[in-house]
């Protein structure tokens, strides 16, 4: 009679670590469903502060440093950010002003570059294009008509979309101010979050949880402030040498290509396409120009994948192209223009959590087995016991 109430315990000590973990899964799913339903019902008003959070975030190790060499916390923030504006003032009175006149430009002749490239690529002889590839010219035109129009309505899609979800929601001087204040405080307590968020982890998984944020802010910062300074320096190179090329709208096609480069080979092929097709109206038949155009893209390609790669990202990031892009149509699609800023950062950390799972799945019974997880447990206690004799 008395074994039972032992029994009973054992039974209940057995199923706490079963129960415990449904109830971190319940936890935590709810935790994540409410941060979505929060994001999208906010979207709307979310930009300066996203914003200014990924700033903070930025700019963090150069605070970090500056504290190193001896000047307070507030005073570091104030001047990164000082600094900081200065730059993005400068670089706005400069770069503005030339990207609006050269969009709008752009605008108003692609239909007219449209039609001279279609008319290049069909001006071919017929005959021959139909012995060459068994294509008739008049279903080529068609085709090409059809497909151009697809790009066209795809691209201006994509930047109604983009504006209709956040840049139309903010006037611009509200963005411009909310922001620096955000990424003023964010920067400013940074270090004061993390070790209050920290202190809230429950005490029996703080070292796991400790792994899994380390694992999650070497993949975000790896891509944020690597990837993100490796697009700007291609940008800069992209439209630098489309510039002294003589490109229209050189400076445009340049810094989009660099700064959708953060997925691997589509910005630069993004990039080449568009050059290439204004090249061919603009240069035609100077096949030495548009070739000039073509090397523009293959030296910022290898600068690129032998320079700025290794020394700025590394192999920290983790990320497979194939998922950044799933993430950023899925993000943009669901919470609109912070989602895309929200993307790479989501992305990053649902991966580190993925391979956590994966790790843990493969280091228990429900892969091993049973029966192979009793013998490595009966094997270790002999091993400890041959230990001890020796």
């Amino acid at each position: 009679m008395a074994k039972a109430p032992l029994q009973t315990a054992e039974v209940v000590s057995a199923d706490t670590p079963g129960m415990a973990l449904r109830r971190q899964l319940r936890f935590w799913l709810i935790a994540a469903l409410l941060l979505a339903f929060f994001l999208y019902l906010f979207s709307e008003i979310l930009l300066p502060f996203v914003a200014g959070m990924a700033l903070a975030y930025f700019l963090d190790p150069v605070a970090d440093r500056l504290q190193k060499l001896g000047l307070s916390r507030i005073m570091a923030t104030i001047l990164i950010l000082i600094g900081f504006i200065l730059v993005l003032v400068i670089g706005l009175v400069i770069l503005i002003p030339l990207l609006a006149s050269q969009l709008s430009d752009f605008i108003a002749k692609m239909p007219d570059y449209l039609s001279r490239l279609q008319g290049l690529i069909t001006s071919f002889d017929p005959q021959w294009i139909e012995r060459r590839f068994g294509v008739n010219a008049e279903d080529l035109r068609e085709g090409l008509n059809s497909l151009l129009a697809s790009g066209v309505g795809f691209v201006t899609a994509i930047f109604s979309s983009i504006w209709s979800s956040g840049v139309a929601l903010f006037s611009i001087a509200s963005l411009f101010i909310v922001t620096p204040v955000v990424a003023f405080y964010m920067l400013l307590d940074w270090d004061r979050m993390v070790a209050r968020v920290d202190s809230w982890v429950p005490r029996d998984h703080v070292h796991t949880v400790r792994q899994i944020a380390t694992d999650i802010n070497i993949a975000t910062a790896g891509f944020v402030r690597g990837q993100g300074t490796l697009c700007l320096v291609l940008g800069i190179i992209y439209a630098a040498g489309l510039t002294l090329t003589g490109l229209n709208f050189g400076i445009l096609i340049g810094l989009f290509a660099g700064l959708i480069s953060f997925i691997p080979y589509v910005g630069s092929l993004v990039g080449l396409v568009l050059a290439l097709g204004v090249a061919f109206v603009q240069f035609w038949p100077d096949w030495l120009m548009v070739l000039a155009v073509a090397v523009v893209f293959f030296v910022g390609q290898f600068i690129e994948g032998n320079i700025l790669q290794p020394r700025l990202v590394g192999k920290s990031v983790g990320l497979h192209p194939v998922w950044l892009m799933f993430a950023l149509f899925a993000f943009g699609a669901l919470f609109g223009f912070v989602g895309l800023l929200i993307a790479v950062p989501a992305a990053a950390a649902i991966a580190v959590l993925v391979r956590f799972a994966i790790s843990r799945y493969l280091d228990s019974p429900l892969y091993v087995g049973h029966s192979q997880d009793a013998a490595i447990k009966a094997r270790k206690p002999a091993a400890g016991k041959a230990d001890k004799a020796d």
